[in-house]
């Protein structure tokens, strides 16, 4: 990633929380802990942001919560084309006339492209998802109650009224900030709570993750591992988390990234 894109996700992440630790942005960034040192130096410099021990705060702090998770513009163009090939695999396990939940993310939103010519019942909190699905497919989309959060582009409630409880989805697809022997992990509580009520709601729990998924940790754990019902991933998964997969009695499905295929995709939300 170049200084100049580091820079704009620093300076967007730290307008969104009180305090931003240099792990904070290691985890942002996937930089080393030296480069995001330089980088907070040179942004208090310019006087950008302020440089405080161990990380940076906002030259106005914001007044409102926020998420402790990476924004949809950093995250979509990482590992594109496995995460295109991934969701390549999980349409497969779509019907016509099906209802289905779709969280929102960067590998799940490839989806939109291969449901163009699907009649489904789609439930999605992101907003990229509903619009494409709206504009370019035969789906009937709805959305969950709550307040926006304009990073990550989705939708978002602390509170168990928020309309999910009255969907009932044939397969929760979604992704996560990791996976581990002892679960699915995420990064943030408020989005953990989210996928909590959204899981309770569908029979079936679908994850979609790149290869370099099994390799990243959370602090926060979503649920076990036995919770899941299929893990879609690409074939840069090593031998160890195949084994880990398998042995924990989950389905493993294997997206190629060799395979060439045309999508009709049109513009969307960022």
């Amino acid at each position: 990633m170049h200084e100049r894109e580091r820079h704009r996700i620093i300076l967007s992440a730290v307008q969104e929380r009180p305090i931003l630790t240099v792990q904070d942005i290691v985890e942002l960034t996937d930089a080393s802990e030296a480069t995001i040192r330089r980088d907070i130096s040179a942004l208090a410099l310019q006087n950008r942001l302020k440089k405080v021990r161990g990380g940076a705060e906002a030259l106005h702090p914001p007044q409102i919560g926020v998420l402790a998770a990476r924004s949809f513009r950093a995250d979509e163009t990482v590992n594109s084309a496995q995460k295109r090939a991934i969701a390549r695999e999980a349409v497969k396990l779509c019907h016509d006339g099906e209802a289905i939940t779709i969280n929102g993310g960067t590998t799940t939103f490839p989806m939109v492209h291969y449901l163009a010519q699907m009649r489904l019942q789609v439930m999605t909190n992101s907003f990229p998802i509903a619009e494409h699905l709206i504009k370019h497919s035969k789906c009937t989309v709805m959305l969950p109650a709550g307040a926006v959060y304009r990073e990550q582009n989705i939708i978002l409630s602390p509170f168990d009224s928020d309309g999910t409880g009255h969907f009932y989805a044939r397969r929760f697809f979604m992704g996560a900030r990791g996976v581990s022997p002892l679960g699915i992990m995420e990064s943030d509580s408020l989005i953990i709570q989210s996928e909590q009520r959204l899981m309770r709601q569908a029979d079936e729990l679908v994850v979609l993750v790149d290869s370099s998924k099994f390799k990243t940790r959370s602090s926060l754990i979503l649920c076990p591992l036995e919770r899941v019902s299929t893990i879609i991933t690409d074939d840069g998964i090593d031998e160890r988390d195949r084994r880990m997969v398998e042995a924990s009695g989950i389905e493993l499905i294997v997206a190629s990234t060799d395979r060439q295929e045309d999508i009709q995709q049109s513009p969307t939300v960022a």
